[in-house]
């Protein structure tokens, strides 16, 4: 697999531009901004290692000094669609073969008026679009924390936290697979606290530990059932924050689940009771318990917060969280599951660690969206793991690559210092879950977990 850096321009680092920029340093590109707030260039300039000029983007001369006639791919992540949207056509002016914009609107897209197209835009992300879809995918996921489909849904990744009554708990994954021999799986990463494990076959399983196991499809429903897993569905939830990603979450998912929605805003409240066609929108402060009581929070099986501030989702999940269990006394009881949005990467681990089922960032889904299209020629798919710093990857062995020389547990140092673990192969028209016997041949598709900071190390196995 090649490695060649690439020259990227960033404009705006506001938001996403700056978790974007880390990002794609760490991976080995040569990354430009364009910044306009002092403040901001100031801190990147003194934590990346990317060249950063201090201009506008809607200046040519900024881009003269930014030399973007020799960049590759352009990535505008400013606060103003307008500005992104016209910054495509000015890098293409400057012949910039591929551009990436950030915008709200969703007017823009596929058989509008002004298509991606005739604006010289490859991609267009919608970062609260973004968050709304993985909510629906989430909610629909009732049964698990999550379940992520991968080589084209025949492999899964499951994603549960354990309890002291789990079967897993106090576990290695070498005693799991000794004991579920009849399956084909793997524990393939730990969240524990505040840190992110790459399990090795002895690590040992404890209790509040977030399990992420990868298994052939045809496996996972068995699995879900040795592991206490009941697969029900969701009829009841509540959302609290009517902006555009909870008013469009309620839109996605209003015609098969009973939905009330609790917005502050009264204006906004009116707008939203007119414009959901079932859902019931509540005029309330969603931090004041009384207010859920009411709201019927008791009976809610999920409860997604989408406000705008931080510490109002986390708390108001911690709520919703004890409101929707209060009444259950059975291990096997139904859990309420709860989703929150935190802006502050710092806040993603930390509220899986006290409670949280799920926390999402519009920064990191914009990210990876954009990280997905950029290594699209090398990598078949990327999906980021929720309350870990993991990503599970699949890629294509490269003929003559370091990963098809030698059986899989002659590489177990390598692995084991870069945080990989080669969880299946897929070659001779089936996928197996890959052991230390396992010989990975020229061409065949490999999915894998990985620390997210060592994903450019999978570049020199395959």
């Amino acid at each position: 697999m090649g490695s060649k850096a690439e020259n990227i321009l960033i404009l705006g680092i506001g938001g996403v531009g700056m978790h974007l920029a880390r990002r794609l340093l760490h991976e080995g590109a040569s990354v430009t901004v364009i910044e306009n707030d002092p403040k901001l260039v100031h801190e990147a300039a003194e934590t990346m290692d990317a060249r950063v000029i201090q201009g506008n983007s809607m200046r040519l001369s900024s881009w003269t000094a930014a030399e973007a006639e020799s960049m590759e791919l352009m990535i505008a992540a400013t606060n103003d669609d307008a500005t992104n949207m016209l910054s495509a056509l000015i890098a293409d002016r400057f012949g910039i073969p591929r551009k990436i914009v950030r915008v709200r609107s969703l007017d823009f897209e596929p058989g509008s008026v002004l298509p991606p197209e005739e604006l010289k835009i490859d991609l267009m992300v919608h970062p609260e679009e973004l968050l709304a879809q993985e909510i629906f995918r989430l909610v629909k996921r009732a049964a698990c924390n999550d379940l992520i489909d991968i080589g084209n849904g025949w492999m899964q990744v499951l994603a549960l936290r354990v309890d002291e009554q789990s079967p897993l708990v106090f576990k290695s994954p070498k005693e799991l697979s000794t004991i579920h021999d009849q399956y084909h799986f793997r524990v393939v990463a730990l969240a524990r606290g505040i840190s992110t494990i790459i399990p090795q076959a002895d690590e040992t399983i404890r209790p509040q530990d977030q399990v992420f196991i990868l298994a052939h499809r045809d496996d996972m429903e068995q699995l879900m059932k040795q592991m206490r897993i009941q697969d029900r569905g969701i009829s009841r939830m509540m959302i609290l924050g009517g902006g555009l990603v909870g008013q469009r979450v309620a839109q996605l998912l209003e015609k098969e689940i009973e939905i009330t929605l609790i917005e502050n805003n009264h204006d906004r409240a009116e707008e939203l009771a007119a414009n959901l066609e079932k859902t019931q929108v509540i005029e309330g402060d969603g931090t004041d318990a009384n207010v859920l009581v009411m709201a019927g929070m008791d009976r809610m099986e999920s409860f997604v917060a989408t406000t705008g501030d931080n510490e109002t989702n986390i708390i108001t999940c911690l709520l919703a969280k004890h409101l929707m269990n209060r009444g259950n006394r059975e291990v096997q009881g139904a859990q309420g599951k709860t989703i929150a949005l935190v802006d502050k990467e710092d806040h993603l681990v930390l509220s899986s660690t006290i409670g949280l089922d799920v926390v999402l960032n519009s920064k990191i889904s914009a990210a990876n969206e954009i990280l997905k299209f950029i290594r699209r020629s090398e990598l078949l798919s990327v999906a980021h793991l929720h309350g870990v710093d993991a990503e599970v990857v699949e890629v294509v062995a490269s003929p003559g690559s370091e990963i098809t020389k030698k059986p899989l547990k002659k590489l177990a140092s390598y692995l084991k210092k870069y945080e990989i673990i080669i969880g299946g192969i897929h070659q001779n028209g089936n996928w197996e879950i890959a052991v230390g016997a396992s010989e990975v041949q020229p061409g065949s598709r490999v999915v894998l977990v990985c620390s997210s900071r060592n994903l450019r190390n999978i570049h020199k196995l395959f």
